[in-house]
């Protein structure tokens, strides 16, 4: 992955949702591209679509209007089997909540969407341990989530996330239940991961001292996005 590569370019979505009659437009002509190493923070008042954008972007929905770009290639022309083949190898997810399944190992859990994938076992295996070894927790392979303190959960929902090498990292306030402390390592460990494999990642985030530390910072305001001057006030919670 070359810096310089567009990963997503969204070009004039929209998003519309019709409830009771009633019709409510939620992104109302979004134009956002971001390139390969480039870490962006998405900031923006509770309610004004940053989930929703999220979820666009990362092909669970689709758009009313307008064009979604993954490395170039066109998602909204593409049926429900291929998006979710696109999804699965080029897009990686972190969320507030880590979500892992219990009942299998921090191990198991960086194996298993590697085999959905179609990878082999034995590879998958391996670039498991080695994306434990990346995050710190090489001595963690066996345990399962309940004996992970929120921070290591957290660590593993990350390498999750790198296991099948996507172009596009996409996170909704991935350190939105840590204490500071642990959420200042983890950020710091996701910052080094993204512009380590040059990937390209939108981060959802409330907390405006880890937007400053991104690359860029841009704002969902009245179904736009727009960039965000750090010496603008904060926009209110």
């Amino acid at each position: 992955m070359s810096e310089g590569t567009v990963r997503l370019a969204l070009s004039g979505v929209t998003r519309r949702f019709t409830q009771a009659g009633e019709t409510l437009d939620v992104l109302r002509g979004v134009d956002l591209a971001l390139e390969a190493g480039e870490m962006v923070a998405l900031v923006g008042p509770s309610g004004a679509g940053k989930s929703t954008l999220l979820q666009l972007c990362g092909l669970l929905e689709r758009p009313t209007d307008g064009r979604i770009l993954i490395d170039g290639t066109d998602a909204a022309r593409l049926n429900d089997r291929t998006r979710t083949r696109l999804r699965r190898t080029e897009i990686g997810f972190v969320y507030q909540f880590h979500h892992l399944l219990p009942e299998f190992s921090a191990l198991e859990n960086l194996v298993i969407p590697q085999l959905i994938a179609g990878r082999k076992r034995r590879d998958a295996v391996d670039r498991a341990r080695d994306l434990l070894e990346m995050v710190g927790l090489t001595d963690r392979t066996r345990h399962r989530p309940a004996r992970l303190s929120g921070g290591e959960q957290q660590r593993v929902a990350i390498a999750r996330a790198l296991a099948n090498r996507p172009g596009l990292l996409l996170a909704d306030e991935p350190t939105g239940n840590l204490d500071p402390h642990t959420a200042d390592g983890v950020f710091a460990l996701l910052r080094q991961l993204v512009h380590g494999a040059g990937l390209a990642a939108l981060v959802a985030t409330h907390n405006f001292e880890l937007a400053r530390r991104m690359d860029r910072v841009v704002e969902l305001h009245d179904g736009t996005v727009r960039p965000w001057s750090l010496a603008r006030p904060a926009v209110a919670e």
